[in-house]
C-alpha cells in the first residue's frame, strides 16, 4: 500500500517528531547514486507508459507491465556519478537472463529474460555540475524487443550502449516511450 510521508515514527503510539517523509528525504535524496537513478528511471518510464502500480516490487520477474499487457525491463546507465570522477563513465547495462523467484521460496529451471522489451534509459548529460536527473531533457530512452536480444546476443550479461545501438532499437524521449514499445510488438 502506498504511503503518504506523513506516516511517524513512533514508540507504541507516542509520536517521536519524525515521519516517513524525513526518512526518504534521507534515505532518497540522492538520485545520481546508481542503484537510486535505476528505482528513478523505472518511475519514469511508469510514468510516461501510464502504469498503476501502486508500489514497486524489487524482486518481481520484470519492473512494469503497460496497461496494455506489455511487460518491461527498464535498465539505467549514466556519464555522471554520484562519486568523484576523473573521467566519464562508459554506458553499459546488465540483460543476464534470470531465473523467476517461485512461491515455495525456489527458482525455476531456466534462466531467461523475463520481460517482452526492455527500455534503456541514458542519462545523457555530462556535466557534473549541471546534471538534474529529473529533467527529462538530459535522458535519452532506448527501446528494443527482448526476442532481438535473444536472437542477437543469446544468455549475454551485460551489453554497452554502442552494441545496443548496433540492434537498432528505437530511440525516443520522454513522451514517446509508450508509443515506441506499442509499435514494437
Amino acid at each position: 500500500m502506498k504511503k503518504s510521508g506523513k506516516e511517524p515514527f513512533h514508540i507504541n503510539g507516542q509520536n517521536l517528531n519524525h515521519n516517513l517523509l524525513s526518512f526518504w528525504q534521507c534515505s532518497s535524496s540522492n538520485i545520481l547514486s546508481n542503484a537510486l537513478r535505476g528505482i528513478l528511471a523505472e518511475y519514469i518510464v511508469s510514468i510516461d507508459i501510464g502504469c498503476k502500480q501502486p508500489v514497486r516490487e524489487e524482486w518481481d520477474a520484470y519492473d512494469l507491465i503497460t496497461p496494455d499487457g506489455i511487460k518491461v525491463e527498464v535498465k539505467s546507465s549514466s556519464y555522471i556519478q554520484s562519486w568523484e570522477q576523473k573521467s566519464l563513465s562508459k554506458i553499459s547495462f546488465g540483460i543476464q537472463p534470470t531465473k523467476i523467484l517461485q512461491t515455495s521460496n525456489t527458482y525455476s529451471e531456466e534462466a531467461k529474460r523475463q520481460s517482452d522489451v526492455y527500455v534503456f534509459c541514458v542519462l545523457n548529460h555530462k556535466d557534473k555540475q549541471t546534471v538534474d536527473p529529473l529533467n527529462m531533457a538530459q535522458w535519452d530512452f532506448y527501446v528494443l524487443a527482448t526476442r532481438v536480444l535473444d536472437e542477437k546476443v543469446g544468455k549475454q550479461k551485460s551489453i554497452t550502449l554502442s552494441s545496443m545501438q548496433k540492434l537498432e532499437p528505437t530511440k525516443c524521449f520522454f513522451g514517446g516511450i509508450g508509443d515506441s514499445i506499442n509499435s514494437m510488438l
